[in-house]
C-alpha cells in the first residue's frame, strides 16, 4: 500500500516549544558498566554472562539482584482514554507513556519502559502484558478506557506476584485523599462528617470514592452522564451497581447539581461543568475539588467566592491534584521491599504521607504539596514500603 507523504511540515511543528521539546523522544537507554575493551565485552556479553543467566537459572529470584528487573516497571496502555482526548489509539499515546516513564526517572528513579498495545480486547491485554511480566519488577498500567480496566488491573493482580497500579485510579485516589485530609482539618470537621458529591463514574470517580468510603467518609453521592448512581438505577454495569450499594446512603437520585445543595464536598472527575449555583448551595465551609484539565468543572475563581478550599488539576492554580506526587514514591516503595502487591492499605498509607508533607504550613492555598517539593517522594516511598512490611506483601 502507498504511504501519502504527511503535509505537516517537522520545522513549522518545532516553532511550538511542545513539539520541539519532543523531536526524537523523551527517553533514551544508557549503559550503566563501561566496555572499554575485550576484557569488559568478555564480562558484560560472552563468555561472563553466561555464568549470570545459569545462576538466575537455578535460582530465578537472582534475576532482582543481578539485572534491572527490581528497578524497573513497564507503563502501559492500549491508547482507548489518553488525557481528556480519548480513545486515539497506541501510537497518539506514546508521548503521554514517555513522558511517565520520565516522571518515574525524575522524581523516585525508576527506570521505566512505555509500551503502547495495538489490541484493546480484555483477553488479549491481560495475556500480553502477563507475558510480558517477567521483564519488569512492576507493571504501571496507564490510560485504559472504563470499565475495561478494572477487569484488567483485577485479573492481572491474581495472576502477576509484581505489583500492578492502574495510575488513574489509584494515583488519582491517593493524592485526593491527602487533600481532602488537609482540607478538613484546614475548616475543623473530620472526614466522618463530611457528605460528598463525586462527578464521574470512570477510573478516577470510582476509585476515589472507593478510598474515601475507607478513610470514614460520612456518605458519597457518584454521578456518571445520566445523574446520581442509586440501587435500582436502570442500565448500571458491574462496577457501578457495585458502587450503588455502597455509596449514596441518603438516597439521592436526579443531577449533580441537585446532590450538591447542603453537600460539604464536591470532587469533579468528569470533563462536565457545574454551575456557580450550584457551587453556591453547598454548605459552609465548603470543599470544591475541580479536576477535570484542562478545563475544570468550575473556575477556581468563582468556587472560592463560595468554598473555602478549591483545589484543581492544573499547575496554574494552587493546589493542583497531580498523579507525580503519588505514583513515583509508591512504586520507589514497592520495589524497594519488593512487593507482591499493592494493597489498599499501602495507598492510604501513601495519602497520610502526602498530607504530612504540609505539616503546620496548612493554608486554603497549600492543603497539598507541590510536585517539586523534594520531600514528598521520600516520605511516600518510607511510608509504602513500611506498610508493605507491615501488611506481610514484601520480600525484603
Amino acid at each position: 500500500m502507498a504511504v501519502t507523504p504527511s503535509s505537516i511540515s517537522l520545522e513549522s511543528l518545532d516553532l511550538d516549544p511542545a513539539f520541539a521539546l519532543h523531536r526524537g523522544g523523551k527517553l533514551e537507554v544508557r549503559s550503566t558498566v563501561p566496555v572499554r575493551d575485550a576484557g569488559d565485552l568478555s564480562l558484560a556479553y560472552t563468555p561472563g554472562v553466561a555464568k549470570v543467566c545459569t545462576a538466575i537459572a537455578e535460582e530465578p529470584g537472582l534475576v532482582n539482584d543481578y539485572t534491572w528487573v527490581s528497578n524497573v516497571v513497564a507503563v502501559v496502555s492500549d491508547g482507548t482514554a489518553v488525557l481528556g482526548l480519548g480513545d486515539i489509539g497506541p501510537a497518539a499515546a506514546m508521548p503521554v507513556m514517555e513522558g511517565k516513564a520520565l516522571l518515574f526517572k525524575q522524581f523516585a528513579n525508576v527506570d521505566a519502559v512505555p509500551i503502547c498495545l495495538d489490541c484493546t480486547d480484555v483477553d488479549a491485554l491481560v495475556e500480553t502484558v502477563a507475558r510480558l511480566a517477567p521483564s519488569f519488577g512492576g507493571i504501571n498500567l496507564e490510560d485504559i478506557s472504563a470499565p475495561r480496566c478494572f477487569e484488567v488491573e483485577d485479573r492481572l493482580r491474581e495472576r502477576l506476584d509484581i505489583p500492578v497500579f492502574h495510575d488513574d485510579q489509584h494515583g488519582t485516589a491517593i493524592v485526593a485523599l491527602a487533600a481532602l485530609k488537609n482540607a478538613a482539618r484546614l475548616t475543623g470537621r473530620p472526614l466522618g462528617e463530611l457528605r460528598a458529591v463525586v462527578a464521574g463514574a470512570g477510573a478516577s470517580g470510582v476509585a476515589v470514592s472507593r478510598i474515601l468510603l475507607g478513610a470514614g467518609l460520612g456518605d458519597i453521592a457518584v454521578s456518571d452522564s445520566r445523574g446520581i448512581i442509586y440501587q435500582g438505577r436502570a442500565g448500571l454495569n458491574p462496577v457501578k451497581e457495585a458502587l450503588a450499594r455502597d455509596t449514596n446512603r441518603a438516597g439521592l437520585k436526579g443531577s449533580t447539581e441537585e446532590a450538591l445543595a447542603g453537600a460539604d464536598v464536591f470532587i469533579g472527575l468528569s470533563g462536565s461543568t457545574v454551575s456557580e449555583a450550584a457551587i453556591a448551595s453547598m454548605a459552609p465551609g465548603a470543599i470544591v475539588f475541580a479536576l477535570s484539565n484542562p478545563t475544570p468543572e468550575v473556575h477556581p475563581e468563582i468556587a472560592r467566592k463560595h468554598a473555602a478550599v478549591v483545589a484543581t488539576g492544573r499547575s496554574d492554580f494552587p493546589n493542583q491534584i497531580n498523579n507525580v506526587l503519588a505514583f513515583p514514591g509508591v512504586f520507589r516503595g514497592a520495589l524497594d521491599v519488593r512487593a507482591t502487591t499493592i494493597t489498599e492499605n499501602m495507598k492510604v498509607a501513601a495519602a497520610e504521607a502526602l498530607a504530612a508533607v504540609v505539616g503546620d504550613d496548612l493554608s486554603a492555598d497549600y492543603v497539598i504539596p507541590s510536585p517539586f517539593d523534594e520531600r514528598v517522594a521520600p516520605a511516600v516511598t518510607a511510608a509504602v514500603a513500611a506498610q508493605a512490611r507491615a501488611d506481610g506483601v514484601a520480600r525484603l
